[in-house]
């Protein structure tokens, strides 16, 4: 019963952490030891059990950070750094070390059996009537997509793993290769996909749900996976282009129709700069001072940086999908302060020369010749740089110093409209909608399907494509019009950077490949990045793609395996972590 003590220990924190009455959920005997008799009997357990699952699911991030991003061209180490990080980094997989314990999967599968317990106990629960079929079905949909979004990540950076679907009490049981073969990433995709499209229900919860309670500010809704944004990834690494586009448009315009303008205008659109005020998320400088590179807005309440630090407010809703909180008062501790923080944390990594090369390599619309995204994502210290995206709410911005040494508090950055933005425009593109991709890439759908001198705004500003590629972003005052999609701004738009131009007669590559260096500069460190090189470089069937990007960052690093790692990651066969761990005793 340790694994379901467990579960239901750790789910009652986090309840009691979001700020809710720790009572209904409480609703046991007072023993040291929960029997299997106290578990699952009505909707407060089922709750506490999903509750408990994302518990579990934040001991990953740490190993989910550095996979994505250490091992990918963004991000490197410091010289305070371990071997077993200087392993990742360098990313030479058959030179990592058997005992290196960032590479171990034992984690990824704890948080799969104890999704695989709790869809067993739920199943049980609804043929005995404990919960009501809409209860179920939000419920067991919730853990089926946590579980598939942790195997899509396994076999992302392991190749080929055991695909696991019984409730085992044994994680070492998991290496029983007569009962767990291995699937190789294709066949296991194709699985993760029939069990995402079987799912009964693949919104949100709904706002009635027990789950969906909103206390002192943070309101729990975005504390779940989005299960549409799941779908679009899984179809979009099958090349099933649009059908990740599909699921992609269904969470940009999953506030519509809820009757505020606002919701409809600015969730997940990617919305314009307020220039007067600067109380948005995008990057921008004090009114009628633009050229004076001293008023870039860099603060923790306004503009671009705010998004990663600003409390759960409307602004911040217009942005994020899915984002998990870290408490100082329960267990598992935030692990990004000692990562990351020069100050009261280890500072173990740091940005790449290769992550500044691209953000220099590009010119403001102000003629500044950098990406302002650079200062907004990485303070420096000395000649180290500091990745702020996960310390903002621990350090002060101007001194780097703790606020408060002892409030540890964060988030795990998962999902937010940029990346949404970029894999639909990924997906367009490849479904042969180069220009939409570019509209959305650069200053909005509305501007791209302009004509800038005609006035009467009736017949254009839109797309005049079926579903998921309709777009309408009129705005116009004679008629008068403000379509859904007036205020998009496009990533380069929000970000004030020049646009980028497309050559038409090889559009589909260039514009892939712009989407991909964008991704590098909207969401460096946010654990997307070796995934996005992956997934290109299988697509093209271009090693390459993945093997030269790796190659800049060592070599600018002066690392002298540059060249070996380069050849190796040319064979598909050597992107993977070697699948082992230590059995228990």
């Amino acid at each position: 019963m340790m694994k379901k003590n467990f579960i239901y220990g750790l789910s009652v924190a986090l309840i009691c952490f979001v700020g809710s009455s720790c009572s209904k959920f409480l609703d046991v005997e007072p023993e040291e030891v929960l029997v299997k008799e106290q578990m699952y009997r009505n909707i407060y357990d089922a709750d506490a059990a999903v509750i408990g699952v994302y518990g579990k699911l934040l001991s990953l991030a740490e190993q989910h950070v550095l996979w994505n991003e250490l091992r990918a061209d963004l991000l490197t180490v410091t010289n305070r750094a371990n071997p077993y990080l200087q392993e990742i980094s360098t990313n030479d997989v058959g030179a990592i070390s058997a005992d290196n314990p960032y590479v171990n999967p034992r984690k990824f599968y704890e948080v799969i059996l104890n999704c695989n317990d709790v869809l067993a106990n739920f199943q049980i629960m609804r043929e005995e009537n404990k919960f009501t079929p809409e209860e179920y079905n939000q419920r067991y949909s919730d853990i089926m997509a946590v579980r598939t979004w942790v195997y899509l990540q396994l076999g992302i950076h392991f190749g080929r793993v055991p695909y696991v679907t019984d409730p085992l009490d044994d994680t070492d049981a998991v290496l029983d290769r007569s009962k767990y073969p291995l699937l190789e990433f294709e066949q296991l995709l194709s699985q993760l996909i029939t069990d995402m499209e079987a799912i009964p229900y693949k919104l949100l919860y709904a706002s009635t749900e027990s789950l969906m309670y909103a206390v002192d500010g943070y309101v729990m809704e975005r504390f779940y996976i989005n299960k549409q944004a799941l779908l679009g990834d899984l179809h979009l690494w099958n090349n099933d282009y649009q059908k990740a586009a599909e699921y992609y448009k269904l969470v940009m315009t999953s506030y519509d129709n809820l009757g505020n303008d606002n919701f409809r205008y600015d969730i997940y659109k990617i919305k314009w700069a307020e220039i007067t005020s600067n109380n948005d998320i995008a990057v921008g400088y004090l009114r009628d001072r633009e050229q004076d590179v001293r008023t870039l807005i860099n603060s923790k309440t306004q503009g671009w940086r705010s998004m990663f630090s600003r409390t759960q407010d409307g602004l911040w809703n217009t942005e994020w999908v899915w984002a998990l909180p870290f408490n100082s008062n329960f267990s598992p501790q935030n692990p990004f302060i000692s990562l990351f923080a020069a100050n009261g944390g280890d500072h173990l990594l740091k940005p790449s020369l290769e992550s500044f090369d691209l953000w220099n390599s590009q010119t403001q619309r102000n003629g500044v010749p950098y990406d302002a995204r650079r200062d907004l994502s990485v303070s420096m210290i000395g000649q180290e740089g500091v990745v702020t995206k996960y310390t903002d709410e621990f350090s002060d911005i101007e001194t780097m110093l703790p606020i408060d040494k002892f409030q540890r508090n964060g988030k795990w950055h998962l999902y937010r409209a940029a990346k949404l933005h970029l894999r639909f425009a990924e997906a367009a593109n490849r479904d042969g909608h180069h220009r939409l991709a570019v509209g959305l890439l650069n200053n909005g759908v509305g501007r791209i399907y302009d004509v800038p001198d005609q006035t009467d705004k009736t017949d254009i500003q839109q797309t005049h494509l079926p579903f998921p590629y309709d777009f309408e972003a009129r705005m116009g005052n004679n008629p008068f019009f403000r379509d859904t999609w007036h205020r998009n701004d496009g990533l380069r738009g929000r970000a004030r950077v020049t646009f980028r131009e497309i050559n038409p007669t090889d559009s589909l590559t260039q514009v892939e490949n712009y989407l991909i260096e964008e991704a590098a500069l909207e969401m460096a460190f946010e654990g997307s990045r070796w995934e996005d090189l992956v997934r290109i470089a299988m697509r093209r069937n271009d090693p390459s793609f993945l093997a030269d990007k790796i190659y800049e960052k060592l070599s600018k690093e002066g690392n002298p395996q540059a060249d070996a790692v380069r050849s190796k990651l040319m064979s598909r066969e050597n992107w993977y972590l070697p699948f082992t761990w230590d059995v228990a005793d």
